[in-house]
C-alpha cells in the first residue's frame, strides 16, 4: 500500500495533492519502479534518475494539454507510472505489453515516439511552432539527457530555437556532471534570482524604460546583460546555451522536487527559448544502480537487495557465446597483429563488444558518443590516412548515418568496415531498434559490399576478409543480437568475395537464405523432407555482390527459388536475387521472396517475433510448402 501513489492514475490526480506530498510521491514512484523492474527486467538506471524531475514536470504543467517531449525514451518509466500505466508496468517490453520507450499510440501523454536519442528539441520546437501557427497557448517542454546531448541534432535544433524564438523550455537532465557543493549552492542562488518574477519584472521594466534613450539605452541594456552573463559565465556552464539564443538557468539539483517545482513555475512564464540545467544521478535511490550505472542501465531479473542478476538453472550444455563477444575477441586477435586497425563506437562499447577491445587497446577505440553521423565521417578521415577503421554500430542506429556512408565513405572509395550488431528483429526493444532496413539501405550504396554470417566462425572469417582481403571501398557485416549457434571456433581465414555455399542438397526447391536465417532454413528443410519435399539450402553469405553463378545453377537444375531474410522484403536480399532472375531467368524460374512485409514489427522475444512473421523453422516450412504447391499447379496449367 502506498500513501499517495495508489491514488494517482493520471497527472490530474497528482496535481490535486499538496506540494508537501511530492517528496513522498517521488519516493513511492522510485520504490514502485525498483520493485517492478527488478522482477521483470527493463531499462532501469535512467528512470531512477528522473523520478523527481518527472513528478515536478507533471505537477507544474497541465499535461496532456501542455506537451512534454522526452528524449531517449528509457527515461520514461516514471512518466508511464504517473500517466495511468503503473498497473501494466510489469508487462513492459513483453509481447503485447507496454513498450520500453515512448509511443504515441500507447498513451495521449506520449507526445513523441522516443526510441533513439537527440530528437526531443527538434520535435518540441516543431510543436511550439505549430502552436504559434494555430494561435494556441499550451506550453511545450523538451526533456533531453542521459548522453543525448552528445548528438549533433540537439545542437542543430537549439540553434534553430535561437533563430525562431518560439516559447519553449528545454530541460537538460545532466547525469554525468560533478559540481562542487559550494559552486552548486551559489549557482542555485543566482538561478533563483534571475528566474524569479521580481527579477524578470525589473529586467523588463528596465528594458522598456531604456527603449527611448537611443544610444544611452542600448549601453544600459548591454551593461545589464553583461552583469547577468558575467555571473553565469563564472558560476555555470550556461554561456554556450546563451550563445545559442537560450535564457539559461542552472545547474539545479534534479532530486529536490520542491525546488524543481519552484524553478519550473518561474521559468514557465519566461518568453522565448529557455534551458533549465538539472543535475541528476543515474540510478538514484537504489544503491546497486548508483554503484554500477553501466550494468544496471538495462537489466533482466535481478535480486532487489544485491542488484545481482538472478541466475536461472544452467543449461545442460554451456550456452554459445554472444555474437558481440565473438566480434570483440576477433577484433583483439586482428589488432594484435595489425597496428593500423582501430574501433569506433557510438556510445555503445559494451553493447557492441568493443569493451573487450578497450581493455586491451584503450588508445585504439574511439567512442564518439550518440553521434553516428560524425562517427562515420570520422572513420572516413581515418581511412584517408591508411588507418583501417571498424565502425561497430547497431543496425537501426546506423540508419542515422546513411548520408555519411554514401557521400563521405563510398563516394571516395574509402576502406571503412561497418559491423552492424542487432541486425534483424532484436526482441524486447521493439520497432525503434529492430535492424530490418540495413540490407536495403546498404545494398543501394554504390561500391558497398554487404555480408551476413550464418554462425560465429563465419563472422570471424568475414571480419578477417573485411580487414585484410577487400580494400577497394566500404564493406559491411550484419549479425544478430544474442547468442551464436555453437559453431566451432578456429583460426580466421578469408572468404572469396561474392561466393555462397550449399549446406544441404535437394531437387524440389532451393531455399537461399542470408545470415541467421540459414539455420532456420536448415530446420525448415528437415520438416519439409519428412513431408516428401526435398529442399536445397544455400548460405548466400553475400547480398552484394551476389553469387550469380549459384543462381544460374539453381535456375537450370531446380527451377524454384525461395529467398529468406530477417529484414524488410522491399529492396533487400530477395529483391537483389529477383532483379537478377528477372533479367536472366524470368521464363524458367519460379521465385518467392520471404522476409518481413511492409509493417513495423512490435516488441516481444526474438522467438515470438520470428513466429509472428513466419521466419522461424515452421513458418519458413509453411511458406515453402505453399509455394511449391502453387508452382506445381502453375506449371501443370502452362
Amino acid at each position: 500500500m502506498y500513501t499517495y501513489l495508489d491514488q494517482i492514475n493520471s497527472p490530474e490526480d497528482l496535481r490535486k495533492l499538496p506540494e508537501s506530498a511530492l517528496k513522498t510521491v517521488s519516493d513511492e514512484v522510485r520504490e514502485y519502479l525498483v520493485d517492478t523492474i527488478t522482477k521483470v527486467g527493463g531499462h532501469f538506471g535512467a528512470g531512477l534518475g528522473v523520478v523527481e524531475l518527472t513528478v515536478a514536470l507533471h505537477y507544474v504543467f497541465n499535461t496532456p494539454t501542455d506537451k512534454i517531449v522526452f528524449d531517449t525514451g528509457h527515461q520514461g518509466y516514471p512518466h508511464k507510472i504517473l500517466t495511468g500505466r503503473k498497473h501494466e508496468l510489469h508487462t513492459i517490453r513483453k509481447k503485447d505489453g507496454l513498450s520500453g520507450f515512448l509511443k504515441r499510440s500507447e498513451s495521449i501523454y506520449d507526445e513523441f515516439g522516443a526510441g533513439h536519442a537527440t530528437t526531443s528539441i527538434s520535435a518540441a520546437l516543431g510543436m511550439a511552432a505549430a502552436r504559434d501557427q494555430l494561435h494556441q497557448h499550451q506550453k511545450v517542454v523538451a526533456v533531453i539527457g542521459d548522453g543525448a546531448m552528445t548528438g549533433g541534432l540537439a545542437y542543430e535544433a537549439m540553434n534553430n530555437c535561437g533563430i525562431y524564438k518560439n516559447d519553449l523550455l528545454v530541460v537538460l537532465n545532466d547525469n554525468n556532471m560533478s559540481i562542487a557543493p559550494n559552486v552548486w549552492a551559489l549557482s542555485n542562488y543566482f538561478s533563483e534570482i534571475f528566474a524569479s518574477p521580481t527579477a524578470r519584472k525589473l529586467r523588463d521594466q528596465l528594458y522598456d524604460m531604456t527603449g527611448s534613450l537611443d544610444q544611452l539605452g542600448d549601453r544600459i541594456r548591454k551593461t545589464v546583460h553583461r552583469v547577468e552573463g558575467g555571473f553565469k559565465a563564472v558560476l555555470t556552464p550556461g554561456m554556450l546555451f546563451e550563445a545559442l539564443g537560450f535564457r539559461y538557468f542552472g545547474p539545479v539539483n534534479g532530486h529536490n522536487v520542491e525546488a524543481l517545482v519552484k524553478m519550473l513555475r518561474d521559468v514557465r512564464e519566461i518568453r522565448g527559448p529557455v534551458l533549465l540545467h538539472t543535475i541528476t544521478q543515474k540510478g538514484k535511490g537504489y544503491g546497486p544502480a548508483e554503484q554500477d550505472k553501466q550494468f544496471l542501465h538495462a537489466i533482466g531479473k535481478v535480486d532487489k537487495i544485491t542488484g545481482q542478476a538472478v541466475k536461472s538453472a544452467p543449461p545442460p550444455t554451456p550456452a554459445p557465446p554472444k555474437y558481440q563477444d565473438v566480434f570483440g575477441e576477433a577484433m583483439v586477435e586482428l589488432m594484435t597483429t595489425n597496428p593500423k586497425i582501430v574501433g569506433i563506437t557510438a556510445a555503445m562499447p559494451d553493447g557492441t563488444g568493443l569493451d573487450i577491445v578497450q581493455r586491451q587497446f584503450p588508445q585504439r577505440v574511439y567512442d564518439v558518443g550518440i553521434a553516428e553521423g560524425h562517427g562515420v565521417t570520422f572513420a572516413a578521415g581515418l581511412a584517408t590516412q591508411g588507418v583501417i577503421p571498424v565502425v561497430a554500430i547497431y543496425s537501426s542506429f546506423l540508419q542515422r548515418a546513411f548520408d555519411h556512408i554514401a557521400h563521405d565513405v563510398a563516394l571516395q572509395h574509402l576502406h571503412v568496415v561497418f559491423a552492424l550488431d542487432r541486425a534483424g528483429v532484436v526482441g524486447a526493444d521493439g520497432p525503434t531498434h529492430h535492424g530490418v532496413l540495413d540490407l536495403g539501405y546498404l545494398r543501394m550504396i554504390q561500391g558497398m559490399v554487404v555480408m551476413a554470417p550464418k554462425d560465429e566462425q563465419e563472422l570471424r572469417d568475414m571480419l578477417y576478409t573485411s580487414v585484410h582481403s577487400y580494400k577497394a571501398g566500404p564493406i559491411s557485416i550484419r549479425y544478430p543480437r544474442g547468442e551464436g549457434v555453437g559453431a566451432i571456433i578456429r583460426p580466421m581465414q578469408p572468404i572469396p568475395l561474392g561466393k555462397s555455399e550449399t549446406v544441404r542438397t535437394g531437387s524440389d526447391v532451393a531455399i537461399v537464405a542470408i545470415g541467421t536465417m540459414v539455420g532456420h532454413a536448415m530446420k525448415a528443410a528437415e520438416i519439409l523432407a519428412a513431408e516428401g519435399i526435398e529442399a536445397e539450402v544455400v548460405n548466400a553469405r553475400f547480398v552484394k555482390p551476389l553469387d550469380t553463378a549459384m543462381i544460374d545453377e539453381l535456375a537450370l537444375r531446380v527451377g524454384r527459388i525461395v529467398t529468406v531474410e530477417d529484414g524488410q522484403k522491399q529492396g533487400g536480399f530477395g529483391s537483389a536475387v529477383a532483379e537478377y532472375v528477372a533479367q536472366v531467368h524470368s521464363r524458367t524460374v519460379d521465385m518467392k521472396i520471404h522476409g518481413i512485409d511492409d509493417i513495423y514489427v512490435d516488441h516481444g522475444t526474438q522467438q515470438e517475433l520470428w513466429a509472428d512473421v513466419q521466419l522461424d523453422a515452421p513458418g519458413i516450412a509453411a511458406v515453402v510448402r505453399d509455394f511449391v504447391a502453387e508452382s506445381v499447379v502453375r506449371r501443370a496449367l502452362s
